[in-house]
Order: C-alpha cells, then structure tokens, then sequence
C-alpha cells in the first residue's frame, strides 16, 4: 500500500526534509530502515498470495501445471508491476521529493491546462487516496490473522475463536499503541524485517533444492498455459495473484522518508530475491505435498521452528499494519492541507520526529473497521476476497497519471510514453477486472468505505469553493473599504491579526469590530494562510507583508502540503513598516461559519450541503489547527448560505 509511512529511523528532523541524508545514515542505513517502513505490506504477502490461488473462491486445483503456471504469473507480476513500473519508472515522478498519489495529484493539477482537465486529474487523485485508506483498513486485519493461523498447525485442537481473539487482541494492542508514538518501536523495524526476509529466502531455498523442477516457472510460457488450460477461471486467479504486489505503491508513497535509491537498493538486494525464493520453495512444496495448499508458508517450515516462524511471522505482521497506520495518519494529513479533508485533531507525538503524528479519528476509524473486518470474515482466505480491489484502482489510477505526466508534461518520447501506457495499463486493467468478482464475496466492504470516503473529501472540497465564492462576492476590497470609514475609531496601541481566506477582501471579522466596536488597531495585519502544491515551503518564501494605508497591512503565510503551520512562529518574523511586530500584545480574530443550506438548489445537492454543514460544525478548532494561543483568539460567527 500506502499511504506515507513515518519516517521512524530518521534521528534529526531538520535532515528528514532531506531523505537521502536522514540522520546521516549512508544509503545501505536508510535502505534497512526502508525494509521495516517500506515493504512491510507486500513482505507479508507469502503469508496468504500462494494460498489464496489453491484454496477459496475462484481458487484452483493444484496440479503441477497450475503450481508452475501461478508461480509464473507471480514472477513476472513482481517483475513487470512492482519492478518496472514502480522502481524503474513511477519513482522518477517526485513532488519536490515527496511521493504517492495526492503527491504526484499536486503535481499535475496545476498544470492542466483547463478547468476540466484539472477536475479530471484531482478526481483521479481523489479516487485512489480513498482506495488507499480502504486498503489500509484491510491489510491489518489480513496480516495479522494470517499470522496467528500458523498456530492451528502448531495446535491442530485449538478453535477458531481463539484465532479471532489473539488476532483482535494484538490489533487493539496496536491501535493503543499509537497514541503514544512508535518512534522508540520503530527502530526495530528494519532488522526484524531483514530477519523476516532471510527466514523467507532460506526456507524457499532448502525447498528448491527438494524439487529443483519448480525453477521452470521462470519461462512465461507457463503463464500462458495456465490461462489456455483454466479459461475464465484461470483468468479469475488473477485477483489473488495480485495479492503478491499490493505493496506496490507504498514504494512510491514513501519517496519522500527515504528516498529513491534507498528503496531501490533495498528492493533489488533484498526484498525481490527474498519474495521470488520463497514463493518458489512454496512452489516447490506443493510439487511434493499438495495437501499443504491450506497454509503453504507455515507448511514449509520445520516442526521445532513453527513456534519462533509463528512469532516473527507475526511481529513482521504488526510492522506492516503499522505502516499502514502511519501511512493513513500521513495521507491523512495532507489530504487537510491540500483542501481535500476538514480539519481533524493532530498530535505530534515526538519533540524532534516532524513525521510523527497521531490523528485520534483516522486511528479510531482504522481500528472499528480492522475489528469488524476480523469477525466478520474470520479466517485470511476469506479476507483475500475482499483484498485487492481497492489497490488495483489505486494502481490503475496512478498509471493514468503517470502517464498524462510524461507524455504531456514531462514531454517524453512519445513511443516510450505509449509504450508504457500500452504495457501497464492492460496489466492493472486485468488485475482489476479479475479483482471485480470479488465484490459480492467480501470485495464491497472496500468499495463501500472508498466511496464514502471519496463523498466526504469531495463534499469537503466543492463545499469550500462554494463557501469562499459565496463569501467573496460580498466583502469589499481592502483599500476601498478603508477609504469609505468616516467614523472617528478607537485606536487601542496593539495589533489585530485577522485571519481571512480572501487574498483582497476585508475580513467579517473586521469590519463587525469596526460596526460594532467602533474599533481598528493601531497595527492591523490581514493574514492569509495558503497551502501550496508541493510539499515544503522555503523559508524565504514563507512569509510575504504588503502595506495597504493607516497601519493596515496585508500578510501571506505559505506552508507545502505536508507542513505543519504554526502562525506564530513564523509570524515573528514580519515587520509592520520600520517596526517588528508585537506578538505578546496582539489578537488574533477568526471567522467561524455557520453554513446554511441553499433554498434554491446550489452548487450542490441539499443532502450534500447538509453533510458539508456538519463537517463545517465538527472542524477540528483553527486555534489549536494554526498554534494560536488561545487566551488571545477572538471568534466571530458568520452565516453563509451556499
């Protein structure tokens, strides 16, 4: 998956804006640390992609030629789709460094050179993020599970209730954890995962060696038999072969904490060659043994290690929901600061880790859905029918993008450009369709949550245009306003920041102090925060000051998408004229809306006002949002109608 991961290695915050010198780690440091953030997803997958292809829904019988035939297709899915796609081409396409699909939207979007190619791009974008965090909600609960099942080989007597609990119980264990922070855990995470990656590779290895003839999965031709002897249902195999590379994206996702060639080193010495050898070895073991389809990686290990097998397989289980967790918290964040997301609570939970942040609503979400998602399917196999569907629509989606970027933008060849298109897209195209007949066997769960989750982003988005061009066309400019004041107004010997989303236009807050108070500062600063489409902001740029006339001056504030604003800070540093601004004796004033549905069939469906209403009303509080010191925060309603 996913979704942005915390950059948990990294031991200096400032260096962290700067991957390829986190913390001073040399590449092969930043590449270990990659292994426990980055391919925690796709390097649990030999837990359940195998298994899933021989056992359950739209599975197959395992006869050699199909064993030789999923291998094949395995090979050159991680190959072709990981590999090629993500490693070699898709990592090229950073935003200022940062990656994922909101990265490359903001990267695109304003280059679009009309209103609807714009729309169509942010919808994409849109589209895919929600998918993302479907995903995010399933592959917990898959990982997990999937890991605590290897004790029913260990104890063939133990019930199934006793699966669902351990599983539920470490699950809630780490969704508590959370809120504390992982950085402390995080440093872990690489080495148990490059343990997780060698036990992979020797146990494929030892059972290659048992059955060397499994090596002929390599030729595609196998590929293509398998598809000629199964028809639709060897095609259907697909969505569970696609299981193997749903980890895909989270190399992109993750550009941004580690950087390209740490996640390129890591795939290409450890990873890909760990996963293609054990799920060879699996391969292998269902030549000689094809009763162990049930639970091939557990199956493959000897007696006297299932236990300690059962533990890291575990462990390595928590640390890829826990990227995903954080992933969510990420996504999540610049989801709000991209004006996709309202305003939800945020906690930092480290001093010197920007990167460590803690959203109590995403968590609570993630952890309701994960939960029901274990008890209602209650076993990995039948989880791997809903599996898959959300991040094949993000992968298809990334392709589109990736593709109107080079071939439009970028101005690449226009053979490589097709050339690309006409290879990838078909791919995730059939992966995708394959992966749509899961719907009515567990795929609707993500299809239902992305959806929802698209409609509140989307809602969130269109809601806020309407908002702003309802308010703008009814506040006066600036300069004429001040013009048009006639009336002898108190001057208290302070400044009055007012905080406003209108580059020109005098603030409500404003103008009700001057009807109501007869009261304009003797400084007055209107200040405008803005959330550029690239992720950090330099600090000569941050900060703009305009004079206007009489003390009144006009500010920018800019901050990148992934940047925390804090006004305060980054305020001191202005100047209001010859003088530096005065922060201990100032005030800050804001505007709280109160939404009013359109009598008259708006900009949107009334039912979406209403939702957009709600949203406006459970916004998590500018003050605690922008770092204001709230003994110092004056709020001023007013009513819009959209």
């Amino acid at each position: 998956m996913n979704a942005s991961a915390t950059a948990s290695m990294c031991e200096d915050a400032a260096l962290r804006r700067h991957p390829a010198n986190c913390g001073n780690l040399p590449t092969r440091g930043l590449a270990l640390a990659a292994l426990g953030i980055v391919y925690g997803d796709i390097g649990t997958s030999p837990l359940y992609a195998l298994q899933s292809c021989f056992v359950g829904d739209h599975s197959v019988a395992t006869r050699p030629e199909n064993i030789l035939g999923v291998l094949s297709l395995i090979l050159w899915a991680l190959t072709l789709v990981v590999t090629v796609k993500y490693v070699i081409f898709i990592l090229r396409a950073d935003n200022h460094g940062e990656g994922g699909i909101l990265a490359l939207t903001a990267l695109l979007s304003p280059l679009a050179k009309s209103p609807r190619r714009r729309e169509i791009v942010i919808t994409l974008g849109l589209f895919g993020a929600a998918f993302l965090y479907a995903d995010g909600m399933i592959t917990p609960a898959i990982s997990v599970l999937s890991a605590v099942e290897g004790l029913r080989l260990a104890e063939p007597t133990l019930e199934r209730y006793w699966i669902i609990a351990i599983s539920i119980t470490i699950l809630l264990g780490l969704f508590r954890l959370q809120a504390k922070g992982t950085a402390r855990v995080g440093t872990l995470f690489g080495p148990i995962m490059l343990a997780w990656f060698a036990v992979l590779a020797g146990l494929g290895v030892w059972h290659i060696m048992q059955s060397p003839g499994i090596l002929a999965a390599v030729s595609p031709h196998h590929a293509v038999l398998f598809f000629a002897n199964n028809g639709t249902a060897g095609f259907l195999v697909l969505g569970t072969v696609f299981l193997a590379v749903t980890g895909g994206e989270a190399l992109y996702a993750d550009v941004g904490h580690f950087g390209v060639r740490p996640i390129r080193l890591s795939w290409f010495a450890v990873v890909f060659p760990a996963l293609l050898i054990n799920y060879f070895g699996q391969g292998a073991l269902l030549l000689q043994r094809p009763a162990a389809m049930a639970n091939p990686l557990f199956e493959m290990t000897p007696h006297w290690a299932l236990y300690p097998m059962i533990v890291l397989a575990t462990m390595a289980a928590v640390i890829a929901s826990q990227a995903i967790i954080t992933g969510s918290f990420s996504l999540t964040f610049q989801a709000i600061q991209l004006g996709f997301c309202p305003r939800l609570k945020i906690k930092h939970t480290s001093a010197e880790q920007r990167g460590q942040i803690y959203i109590p609503a995403v968590n609570h979400l993630l952890m309701a859905a994960t939960i029901a998602l274990v008890l209602g399917f209650r076993t990995s196999t039948n989880l791997a029918a809903a599996y898959g569907i959300a991040i094949s629509m993000t992968m298809t989606a990334t392709t589109v993008l990736f593709f109107t970027l080079i071939a439009f933008h970028w101005k690449w060849s226009r053979w490589i450009a097709g050339a690309f298109v006409l290879v990838f897209l078909p791919i995730d195209l059939s992966f995708l369709t394959a992966n749509l007949v899961k719907v009515i066997n567990g795929g609707w769960f993500p299809l239902l949550m992305a959806g929802l989750i698209y409609l509140v982003m989307s809602t969130w988005r269109e809601g806020r245009r309407l908002m702003l061009h309802e308010k703008g066309s009814s506040i006066l400019p600036t300069e004429a306003y001040l013009a048009g004041l006639t009336t002898p107004l108190l001057q208290p010997a302070s400044t009055a920041i007012y905080l406003t989303a209108n580059a020109h236009g005098t603030p409500i807050a404003m103008q009700q102090n001057v009807v109501h108070n007869g009261v304009l500062h003797k400084h007055v600063v209107i200040l405008r925060v803005e959330t550029v489409e690239t992720p950090r902001v330099a600090p000569g740029d941050r900060l703009h000051v305009q004079a206007i006339e009489g003390g009144v001056y006009r500010a920018l504030l800019r901050y990148g998408f992934i940047e925390r604003p804090n006004i305060p800070a980054d305020l001191a540093a202005a100047k209001l004229g010859d003088e530096p601004v005065d922060l201990s004796n100032a005030s800050y004033f804001l505007s709280r809306e109160i939404i009013l549905p359109s009598q008259n069939n708006g900009g949107m469906w009334r039912w979406r006002e209403k939702l957009f209403a709600y949203m406006v009303r459970n916004t998590h509080a500018a003050t605690l949002y922008f770092q204001l010191p709230a003994e110092r925060v004056v709020e001023v309603g007013a009513q819009v109608e959209l």
